[in-house]
């Protein structure tokens, strides 16, 4: 089952989501853009393999982490 996993200051949330769920689906998708337009990163994670950058939204990716920007003082 896909896995959204979203960084924040206080640690992370996690959103898993089944792809045969035309709703839930959405909503990641969703998600996604919500976040990504906000400036978070996406990143496709898979064990064994380099993370990639995500700029669409990839339903079939095992786990996206999503970064938020860093903030300069």
């Amino acid at each position: 089952m896909p896995l959204h996993i979203i960084m924040d200051a206080t640690g992370d949330t996690r959103h898993s989501f089944d792809l045969g769920d035309q709703a839930a689906l959405a909503e990641a998708e969703a998600r996604f853009k919500m976040l990504t337009s906000k400036g978070f990163r996406a990143v496709r994670l898979a064990a064994g393999q380099t993370g990639v950058v995500l700029t669409n939204f990839d339903p079939n990716a095992e786990e996206t982490l999503f970064i938020p920007q860093l903030k300069g003082g």
